[in-house]
């Protein structure tokens, strides 16, 4: 081991109500995520990915292609238009029915999710061991969803049961109204109701409208799967905790269509597979996942689970595993007049499709990942922040510092660097003291530091720092490539 580092690592307890103010902090400082259009005040619930950001976001995406579509060979991929034709919408639903229950704060004019505050009424009735109230007021909420037009029955509980407003404690309420979360626009010259079109708010119905196109020609057969990364757009009614949920917003959405009769075997093959992913491929800790298991589903679900992740705000949704059956495939078929069924060559059987869902929001996964990597620590007695990235999702790959900033060890460092960033994001660093550049590569991520020094010179090897456990050794300078082709894959 090199004497540049020959500390212990010692882990500090963290203040979760903390974290979320340093990640924030940390993000914007070392170019993570940026509000949008900062200069003029930003706007709600936009950010902006920068260089690292950008970076950590297109490993993510492509690891998660890999595992789709790389290593599948009946899941292929496309990338559908953002804007459809607006009877896609109509056939999904998403017009008639894609609404939240809103309700005002008369006092403050903020808004909020009516369902929301009597789910979380609810739930602290439950806390409190007011089981019975729990649920007599659960009950009344089940019948008043399954109602037509639950609104007068949602604003009925809240005020029977005087919830307050959790920002200000106030109970002056406006009425329970529907609100749509699509945003609409219009396409043409004229802005007249035939133009109006809408961004999607889901990537699926692009899936979906492609599937004979796909089939056809990719020359597929049940069961197979078709993959989308894509931006989507909800007009939220509650925004916030950063990136978590954002009106823009990037998914990845993988559709399987499989024959009826065997969704439930092939949902829990992808439950497992979409499980493990997170902890082989990304290096998610395991105990901070969590499965939730829809019991009140969707109109067009049969079997619905989420995965969650323990976010410091609470354990919230990072994807969902829904098996969808054949609704999707007869609304369109139904809106459009074109035929969905799938005929089995084979057998020459006839039928529509039953779909199971796999969705990924990256957005909240990129924040799980900052969440799960955050770490503080201390080395002999100096605190430091290292964001514990699995090397497959680290920004940076790697750091070559070199002691001196002239002469032949800067030019060797940067030889060096030039040949590692032909494969690989390389940062290359020579100012401040080699402790000081240790302490920025941590902060980011990068899980291999190179530094280059006198002895370099005369044997022509390195000192590789090893982020977690500030460990070094020794290794030639020719095998830099090759050590971080194994340790990245």
């Amino acid at each position: 081991m090199s004497n540049l580092d020959t500390t212990r690592v010692q882990s500090v307890a963290q203040s979760p109500e903390k974290v979320m103010h340093k990640l924030v902090s940390l993000a914007k400082r070392r170019g993570f995520i940026y509000p949008s259009s900062e200069i003029y005040g930003g706007l709600s619930s936009c950010f902006d990915y920068g260089p690292l950001g950008s970076e950590m976001k297109k490993h993510i995406k492509d690891l998660w292609w890999t595992s789709m579509t790389r290593k599948h060979q009946n899941i292929v991929g496309i990338d559908a238009s953002i804007m459809m034709n607006p009877t896609v919408w109509e056939a999904s639903g998403h017009v008639a029915s894609f609404n939240d229950p809103m309700i005002d704060d008369k006092t403050t004019k903020r808004r909020y999710r009516a369902d929301h505050l009597i789910e979380n009424h609810i739930e602290k009735l439950r806390r409190d061991g007011k089981e019975e109230d729990a649920h007599r007021v659960s009950t009344y909420y089940e019948r008043a969803s399954e109602a037509g037009n639950p609104n007068k029955a949602f604003y009925d509980i809240i005020i029977a049961e005087e919830i307050k407003a959790p920002d200000t404690g106030s109970s002056d309420w406006t009425e329970v109204r529907q609100f749509n979360l699509m945003f609409q626009c219009n396409m043409g010259a004229l802005a007249e109701s035939s133009g109006a079109v809408y961004l999607r708010p889901e990537t699926a119905q692009g899936i979906f409208v492609n599937f004979h196109n796909v089939r056809e020609s990719s020359r597929m057969k049940v069961p197979f799967g078709i993959a989308q990364i894509g931006k989507a757009f909800r007009n939220e009614i509650v925004k916030g905790n950063f990136i978590f949920r954002m009106v823009e917003f990037e998914q990845m959405e993988m559709q399987y269509f499989v024959k009826p009769g065997s969704q439930e075997e092939s949902f829990e093959a992808w439950r497992d597979e979409r499980f493990n992913w997170y902890i082989e491929s990304l290096g998610v800790s395991g105990e901070k996942l969590h499965w939730y298991k829809h019991d009140k589903l969707a109109h067009y679900a049969d079997l619905a689970y989420d995965i969650k992740f323990a976010f410091p705000f609470g354990i919230e949704e990072i994807e969902g595993i829904h098996s969808r059956t054949d609704f999707d495939l007869k609304q369109h078929q139904e809106y459009s007049g074109k035929s969905m069924e799938y005929i089995d060559q084979a057998t020459n059987e006839r039928y529509i499709p039953y779909v199971v869902e796999t969705s990924a929001g990256c957005d909240r996964l990129f924040l799980a990942l900052l969440c799960d990597a955050y770490t503080e620590d201390v080395i002999d007695g100096e605190p430091r922040v290292m964001m514990r990235f699995s090397p497959k999702i680290a920004p940076v790959k790697a750091a070559v510092l070199p002691l001196m900033k002239k002469g032949e060890m800067s030019e060797k460092a940067a030889k060096l660097r030039d040949e590692l960033a032909e494969d690989f994001l390389v940062q290359y660093d020579d100012a401040g003291s080699i402790g000081k550049r240790y302490r920025r590569q941590d902060e980011v991520g990068t899980p291999f530091c190179f530094t280059v020094d006198h002895e370099s010179l005369e044997d022509s090897a390195v000192t590789v720092r090893y982020r977690d456990t500030a460990e070094q050794e020794r290794i030639d300078i020719s095998k830099v490539k090759e050590f971080l082709g194994v340790k990245l894959v």
